[in-house]
């Protein structure tokens, strides 16, 4: 338990993925340091993610994997800290790993590897940690030589009672995360600490989270909930390819996810039903060759009977009775640049409730990109998801954690 007046070279808010990084850097140099936790755990997003097995970094992570208000910003602390250096770490304590698609990188047992690692780490050099704590208040002292900040703490006990007690500290790392997952943490305590300390906090959205649909295709999502297949999704610029599941609510899956980093409500998603056939051509040459054929049979050999089944409702209705040889070239054409291109116009994101991350957050224009200390206020640092920078889906925004933990932690 806490105790009052304790004084600590560095304390860190927030027990996820970037602050244990900084903790145990930090105390690795010799210095005191306390990690404060809000919930009754630790690393509460660390044990769910990656379905329980930590998809903990990728093998290829670039600053274009990163989605931000200043994208040059993330390169100083991912080249300091790589995925390699993380990889060492997971080596040396044993944890057997394996490598997905895309260069994603899984624990092969549990995430929980990945967090008693962690632990340990901050044991061995250590690190003091609470869980149950919430912040009351943040002060800047003045005329002192060792203590740059008091805060003003509360703990909660078994027992449903608290106790309050101030603690001092040279170095404030804020590492609360942000809004997505509000079941695992998630809080915008973070925006309200930089506000307090002059720092502007960009606008924020839900990142990596399935997309809705409130007009007749939700009928139709509902229909094929439960159905997925390998699509191109693309949305201002930006294309990703993977498997996309049908929903009751809309759709979901990797490359659902992905482009949602990238859609703003009233934009336009486009699918590539057929990704690396050109449809139109597809269609003219099967029409040559299997003229008897119904447009719907011949579909099913590339998509799932139930997803043909609804798009020859929506594209093609009044002719689905047409043989292919009955099908004009040009609306087999027609048909063809509709399945290469499906419009759809989601009505909204499922929100923080299933969000993997959080777009938006604490302007990195008032943030050091090589030691992650605010320009404002000597001694304040900010690290992880309450930043400005969200990653893709893969292992990235975990990289990101480890890397801009470990560069505060080198500087606090």
């Amino acid at each position: 338990m806490l105790t009052e007046s304790n004084h600590y070279d560095v304390i860190v808010l927030g027990a996820g993925a970037a602050g244990f990084l900084c903790a145990m850097t930090a105390a690795k140099r010799g210095l005191s340091v306390l990690l404060l936790e809000k919930s009754n755990k630790v690393g509460k997003k660390i044990l769910m993610s990656g379905g329980g097995r930590c998809n903990f970094t990728n093998l290829y992570v670039e600053p274009g994997n990163y989605v931000s208000a200043n994208p040059h910003f993330c390169i100083a602390a991912l080249s300091r800290f790589t995925a390699w250096d993380f990889i060492a770490m997971v080596e040396q304590h044993n944890i057997e790993y394996e490598e997905r698609k895309h260069g994603q990188l899984f624990c092969v047992r549990s995430a929980g590897d990945i967090l008693e690692m962690l632990l340990d780490e901050c044991a061995r050099s250590g690190v003091v940690t609470e869980t149950h704590v919430e912040v009351n208040k943040i002060a800047v002292l003045t005329g002192e030589s060792d203590a740059r900040f008091s805060l003003r703490l509360e703990q909660s006990r078994k027992h449903g009672d608290s106790t309050a007690v101030s603690m001092t500290c040279r170095s404030l790392v804020v590492a609360t995360g942000a809004l997505s997952i509000p079941t695992l943490g998630g809080s915008g305590i973070g925006y309200d600490i930089a506000e307090q300390f002059g720092l502007q906090v960009l606008p924020q959205t839900a990142g990596l989270v399935p997309l809705m649909f409130t007009d007749t295709l939700k009928v139709v999502c509902d229909r094929l909930a439960g159905t997925s297949l390998e699509v191109e999704l693309s949305c201002n610029g930006q294309s990703f390819t993977e498997s996309m599941l049908f929903t009751h609510r809309g759709v979901s899956g990797p490359v659902v996810l992905q482009i949602s980093n990238y859609w703003h409500p009233g934009d336009e998603i486009h699918v590539d039903l057929l990704p690396g056939t050109f449809a139109a051509d597809w269609l003219v040459d099967m029409k040559a060759n299997h003229g008897a054929s119904l447009l719907r049979t011949v579909l099913t050999q590339k998509l799932p009977r139930s997803v043909v089944k609804e798009l020859a409702s929506l594209l093609w209705a009044s002719s689905d009775h047409l043989s292919l040889a009955e099908f004009s070239d040009t609306a087999l054409c027609q048909i063809g640049n509709e399945l290469n291109r499906w419009p759809l116009k989601p009505s909204a994101t499922e929100g923080y409730r299933t969000a993997e991350v959080t777009l938006g957050g604490v302007d990195t224009n008032g943030i050091s990109s090589k030691t992650m200390e605010t320009s404002k206020q000597p001694g304040l640092f900010f690290i992880g998801e309450v930043l400005d920078v969200g990653g893709h889906l893969g292992g990235f925004n975990f990289q990101w954690a480890w890397a801009s933990g470990h560069a505060a932690g080198l500087f606090v």
